[in-house]
């Protein structure tokens, strides 16, 4: 077999073709512009961690309250306790919020917000009483969700007073005192507004057996928390059929009764 002639020996030999290296110049240009371009970023992220942290012109100067009702802005600020000259974006907003919750359990809720470049905003959410429990010359208030959460010296005009008077024995530790609370909140939360309004007294007797007080000497037998909004519509009803009467009786809403007139 014949051999690879000169020509196709001479092809092999011959370096690949392709475009120059570039000249050590233009490549040493392009490390320098890459270098003056980290540098730039390192400055400018440097410059703007010192204006965020180290620089005077965003330190938080100011706390603003909103949405207080009973509390007091000057209550709220002290027991934020918002770290006042520290830089704002430090502020740990979270901590204040667990903190205000802990110190103030009047308030539900609380949103806690920078307001740049100086401020720190206070929005807050405040509890409402639906009913309030005596205690001595005091009364506790209870939210909606059957927190009591404080305790004041004048009962707030338009809240009822729960009573409880529950006899001791099996219902009672079927059914104690924190769970008829409950209910009774149900049931305060299911009272229509007219009625809500002239009601003087939530009575607990049992789990079944609560009644409301209203003024004018009237009375309400409402039974369980069951059926709540059932026994308003009935309750309205019977009202306006006999606006005389003084005892109303929906604790069975299909078979209510009203008496007294």
């Amino acid at each position: 077999m014949a051999g690879p002639t000169t020509a196709e020996r001479g092809e092999r030999q011959k370096p690949e073709s392709g475009p120059p290296r570039p000249p050590l110049v233009g490549r040493i240009r392009r490390f320098r512009r890459l270098i003056i371009l980290l540098s730039a970023v390192v400055l400018a992220g440097a410059a703007a961690v010192w204006t965020l942290y180290g620089s005077p012109w965003l330190r938080t100067e100011g706390v603003q309250v909103s949405g207080v009702r009973v509390l007091t802005a000057a209550q709220v600020r002290e027991a934020a306790g918002v770290p006042v000259g520290s830089p704002l974006v430090s502020v740990d907003t979270d901590a204040i919020e667990a903190r205000l919750l802990r110190e103030l359990p009047r308030i539900d809720s609380v949103e806690v917000v920078r307001s740049w470049p100086h401020g720190i905003g206070l929005e807050v959410t405040e509890r409402t009483p639906v009913l309030i429990v005596g205690k001595g010359a005091k009364f506790v208030e209870v939210d909606a969700e059957g927190v009591r959460f404080a305790t004041v010296p004048e009962a707030p005009k338009g809240v009822p007073v729960l009573e409880l008077a529950v006899s001791k024995g099996a219902a009672a530790r079927r059914f104690p005192a924190d769970r008829l609370v409950r209910e009774a909140v149900r049931i305060a939360g299911d009272i229509p507004d007219g009625v809500a309004r002239d009601t003087r007294t939530v009575k607990v007797r049992s789990y079944d057996a609560v009644s409301l007080e209203l003024g004018g000497g009237r009375t309400v037998e409402w039974g369980s928390a069951e059926r709540g909004r059932a026994k308003a519509r009935t309750l309205l009803a019977l009202m306006k059929a006999d606006p005389g009467a003084r005892h109303f009786d929906v604790s069975a809403p299909t078979a209510p009764a009203s008496s007294g007139s």
